[in-house]
């Protein structure tokens, strides 16, 4: 049988990645050829943080940040400074790329706010919306929609995705004007100025104790070297649920977000949901600064 994906010969095709689904290494490889070119805009030139799972999902993966000599040569390398030293990050340029993090056991792909050639400004912002294990679904949409509505408030237009978990990533493109440090002050600025709307609702504390029927806004994707799980990565959890892209549309009209799999991303032609999201040309204004410190 021929187990090469694009050129990329692939080994130990037949080892079980998700237990219980029997979903192969090389199904895997094969799902991210799938949506590879609908994955590329999103994750393209971005410094990547990974999660490795070399055995599948039978054994623990872990999270890689850079490694000096790891990673095929179809990946491009990128140096960044980090407080006590320079790391080697991981770039994908193109679907082959995608395929070669298959190939050596990634499931995960995650990436950060800024790009490669622009590391110290970044051309987004993010807030996770993640859910006590007694809130509903429908509050939780309910939240990301009084986000965006916020956000519009305050000159912005936002767009939104499936986390491949309980939650939700409200997403805000920029143009690559301001630092890291500017970008963190206004995304917890918004935090606080939305969960000071209903206490009972929201929160910003990341301790979990106490949260159980509310939802932590956490802005802290926005901080530097941290990163937000890409649009059409499959995730490391039973289920094998994928990262999606919405409209505000289809999020008011969706169920339940477990049905976004793998097998069924994979599957899924059509429009793409952002399609107006990489038109976007918008910047986060001083009005906007001052407007959401007064709420805040």
């Amino acid at each position: 049988m021929d187990t090469s994906v694009r050129g990329i010969r692939i080994s130990s095709p037949d080892r079980i990645i998700y237990p219980g689904l029997e979903f192969t290494k090389l199904d895997l490889v094969r799902y991210y050829d799938a949506v590879g070119e609908r994955m590329l805009p999103h994750v393209v030139d971005r410094p990547l943080t990974l999660v490795h799972c070399p055995d599948g999902l039978q054994s623990p993966c872990n999270y890689m940040r850079h490694r000096k000599v790891w990673g095929p040569d179809v990946l491009r390398r990128v140096k960044i400074k980090e407080k006590t030293k320079v790391g080697e990050y991981l770039v994908v340029d193109d679907v082959e790329g995608l395929i070669a993090l298959a190939q050596i056991g990634i499931v995960e792909i995650h990436t950060w706010n800024s790009t490669s050639n622009d590391v110290e400004r970044p051309n987004r912002l993010v807030w996770d919306f993640d859910p006590g294990p007694k809130v509903k679904w429908p509050d939780l949409v309910k939240s990301a929609r009084a986000l965006r509505a916020l956000l519009e408030t305050l000159g912005l237009e936002s767009w939104v995705k499936t986390t491949g978990g309980k939650g939700l990533h409200v997403v805000v493109p920029l143009l690559p004007q301001r630092q890291w440090d500017e970008c963190l002050d206004f995304t917890r600025a918004v935090a606080s100025a939305l969960a000071a709307t209903d206490p009972s609702m929201y929160t910003i504390t990341f301790a979990k104790s106490g949260r159980e029927s509310k939802i932590l806004i956490d802005y802290l994707r926005n901080n530097r070297t941290n990163t937000s799980v890409c649009a059409y990565s499959a995730r490391a959890r039973a289920g094998a649920t994928v990262s999606v892209p919405l409209t505000w549309t289809q999020l008011a009209k969706m169920p339940d977000p477990r049905k976004f799999t793998v097998a069924t991303v994979a599957r899924k032609r059509g429009l793409d949901a952002w399609r107006d999201y990489w038109k976007a040309r918008q910047k986060i204004s001083q009005k906007a600064f001052e407007a959401i410190r007064r709420l805040g």
